[in-house]
């Protein structure tokens, strides 16, 4: 077996055993302190990766928590809209049938009004909102209501109409026809 160069100088006369010792002895805490910086290093590297995730969790957390009270909000305001529908809302029994554009479809849609709710409809005092499935028409303030919440819900509403009010019109005996039956 080879011996350490320590044993070799000292056996060389070289060095005396006093010199041999304090050099293991340097030797040792050299190797010693580079492995308690490094794990301090480890443990302070740990330490803020763990910070950091805790961090990023608490910011994950609070999207989430934005998330899940919005949905919670959009809910409660579709019910709110469901409820004014059905409390304000009404189906036509009429049997004149007025087309409409669904804007979420981007198809033409109809619905069966009688004479009065079509020149109201015409007019703007009616709206056509959607209720679920179906069409309903609804008085224009309960649609400007509706549509300040949730806009979407509004199919179709014209818009007021000022000039049929102006007394001075030459043409006020002469109306244009709104729904042109073919």
């Amino acid at each position: 077996m080879a011996k350490s160069l320590a044993d070799q100088l000292l056996k060389a006369g070289l060095v005396d055993q006093k010199k041999v010792k304090n050099a293991q002895k340097e030797q040792r805490k050299q190797s010693k302190q580079p492995k308690q910086k490094k794990g301090a290093a480890t443990v302070d590297e740990t330490q803020a990766r763990l910070a950091q995730q805790r961090v990023e969790k608490a910011e994950r957390d609070r999207l989430l928590n934005l998330q899940r009270v919005e949905a919670e909000r959009q809910k409660a305001m579709r019910a709110q809209i469901r409820q004014m529908l059905d409390h304000s809302g009404f189906r036509s029994q009429g049997d004149i049938r007025f087309n409409f554009t669904d804007p979420a479809s981007k198809k033409i849609k109809q619905i069966y009004v009688t004479q009065k709710e079509q020149d109201q409809l015409a007019k703007g005092v009616l709206a056509i909102c959607q209720n679920d499935d179906k069409y309903v028409l609804v008085p224009r303030n309960i649609a400007d209501k509706i549509a300040e919440r949730f806009g979407e819900a509004v199919v179709f509403l014209a818009a007021k109409n000022e000039s049929d009010t102006a007394e001075d019109d030459p043409y006020k005996d002469y109306p244009v026809p709104d729904d042109l039956m073919w």
